[in-house]
């Protein structure tokens, strides 16, 4: 009996804290585990912490998608943004942490539980799929996110320097909270946006000349159609076939309009009666075709044509088991997992690789990659955007130029040379950063933005596979064996737990080697894909573009 109640209980503990889980992404579990409501074996604890760490997944994946969808001709510079705030986000609660919890651990759970889930239900309606209205607005959507870049960067540049004076110099309590009230003043700048937005609807302003006909679309369409006597574009199929019935042959029908409609042509020579035959040949050639499209899509509406389907190609829609059998998504996978790989290895081990060349405050070395990192994400994007629409450069250019300074990166972090440590850590951040803004939008014009949700989370796999094998296998193996040989020669040092410590530039010397020659691959997988995928991003951003089958036929 006494078991049973046991049971019992345990099992509704449990169903409490998963709830709670589930609703506050994990934190709320861990603030009822701090004040000692519950106690939990390891099990339970390992299912809390899953849930907990997924959580921000699902969070990510679906404002990604959504404001994917919604900015399709910006998607670098949409994704720039969103990733850059992920890389930002933990100097910002670091702030709140010290101005507004006075250090309190548990407070800072209870914090992140309540605080991002009220803004997440707050916003939930918000996040969801808009159409388009046109192109008429695209300089307007240009200057806000150039409005929302500059406020990113001013915000990741106040962040660092007040990070670097709460550090050096002793202030007042009341100091942090003011700074960091003007931290939340920048965090609520883009809502200067919407607000503006919202007021002009209001007052009937708008930011364009709207007055040119067709160049809105109307929030009704039966709306607009009442309004105007315009046939559409692409009238039904049924409304073209009674059309074709009643008229006469097209052939004719063009014959007679250029016969009634020509000049004398007398004076004209006869290279010019050539182009206008050529011209109304090109034309009849047109309508015929037209025609038996229309036949064929009648034939097969009845069923008496059966039409297979065709494999998406470059571009479209693809599902997540079609996107796994081309090349261009595994060349995609291994080009992100050798740049973020050998880049989480150096953060995953900044702590030791400082204490082997000498420093034992490795907090500065954090804080440069943090904020490189979101710096890398945010000009990533933009600056891959920019190019792609300027001269049609695939975004993957950009992520082989990045593991080509990520080479030079570890190789400097080899040599082990003064103040080498400051640079590499600035150059590290900005390439790791570059991969994620350039990996997402490539992934979405590749295969579509219908399934992309699958697609991008089956990618970014590469990140803490990348970490397991090169930071957990081979970077830790290494490290063990030099710190051996520095046990056998006499120069064995204990630290923390007592466990074995390594000191001197030879420590990670080989894993650098290492994670030099895996970007060396990284970068020419890169521009294998790159020259695959070079005439999608030609058809799809060039001036005038009518891609061809040719130009999107996915290779095998």
């Amino acid at each position: 009996m006494c078991f049973m109640e046991r049971h019992c209980r345990l099992t509704y503990e449990f169903d409490v804290l998963h709830e709670v889980g589930v609703y506050t992404k994990g934190f709320g579990t861990f603030f009822v585990l701090m004040i000692k409501r519950f106690v939990l074996c390891q099990s339970q604890m390992l299912v809390l912490q899953c849930i907990g760490s997924n959580s921000a997944t699902w969070f990510n994946t679906a404002v990604l998608v959504t404001c994917m969808r919604n900015f399709p001709h910006s998607r670098g510079t949409v994704v720039g943004i969103l990733k850059g705030f992920v890389g930002l986000s933990a100097a910002i609660f670091a702030q709140v942490y010290i101005a507004l919890l006075a250090g309190n651990s548990t407070l800072l759970l209870l914090f992140l539980a309540v605080v991002p889930t009220a803004v997440c239900l707050a916003s939930m309606l918000l996040v969801r799929p808009v159409p388009a209205v046109g192109n008429v607005r695209d300089s307007e959507e240009r200057r806000n996110f150039n409005y929302i870049t500059a406020v990113c960067v001013a915000l990741a540049g106040y962040l660092l320097v007040i990070t670097f004076i709460e550090e050096l110099v002793d202030m007042e309590k009341y100091i942090p909270v003011v700074l960091t009230a003007v931290m939340v003043i920048f965090l609520v700048a883009p809502l200067a946006i919407p607000i503006k937005a919202l007021s002009n609807e209001c007052y009937g302003i708008s930011p364009e000349d709207t007055s040119q006909a067709g160049m809105q679309e109307p929030l009704l369409k039966g709306e607009c159609d009442s309004q105007t006597n315009t046939q559409p574009s692409n009238p039904p199929l049924m409304i073209r076939e009674a059309a074709t019935e009643n008229a006469p042959t097209k052939e004719k029908s063009v014959q007679e309009i250029a016969t009634s409609t020509q000049p004398d042509t007398g004076a004209l020579d006869q290279e010019e009666k050539g182009k206008k035959v050529t011209q109304q040949e090109d034309v009849v050639e047109k309508l015929n075709q037209e025609e038996d499209d229309a036949e064929t899509l009648l034939a097969v509406g009845e069923g008496a044509v059966k039409r297979s389907k065709r494999r998406p190609r470059r571009g479209e829609d693809f599902k997540l088991r079609q996107a796994l059998v081309k090349a261009d998504f595994w060349l995609l996978f291994l080009t992100f997992f050798c740049g973020v790989g050998t880049g989480v290895t150096v953060i995953n081990n900044l702590g030791q690789i400082g204490e082997a060349q000498g420093y034992y405050n490795v907090n500065i070395f954090v804080s440069l990659i943090s904020i490189a990192n979101f710096l890398g994400r945010l000009g990533g994007g933009s600056l891959s955007e920019h190019y792609i629409r300027s001269d049609a450069i695939p975004r993957t250019v950009w992520m082989g130029v990045a593991q080509i300074v990520l080479i030079f990166v570890h190789l400097m972090f080899a040599s082990a040379l003064p103040g080498t440590l400051y640079v590499g850590s600035v150059l590290l951040g900005l390439c790791y950063g570059v991969h994620f803004s350039i990996m997402v939008p490539t992934a979405s014009e590749l295969f579509g933005l219908k399934h992309f949700g699958m697609i991008y989370n089956s990618l970014t796999i590469a990140n803490p596979l990348g970490s397991f094998l090169f930071s957990g296998l081979i970077a830790g193996y290494l490290y063990d064996r030099e710190a051996a040989k520095d046990s056998g020669s006499g120069t064995l040092t204990w630290g923390l737990g007592h466990s074995v410590v390594c000191t001197g530039a030879h420590c990670f010397r080989l894993t650098f080697y290492v994670m030099a020659c895996v970007c060396s691959l990284g970068v020419v997988l890169t521009f294998v894909l790159t020259y695959r995928i070079r005439r999608v991003y030609i058809a799809l951003y060039r001036k005038s573009p009518n891609p061809s089958a040719s130009d999107l036929q996915s290779s095998e």
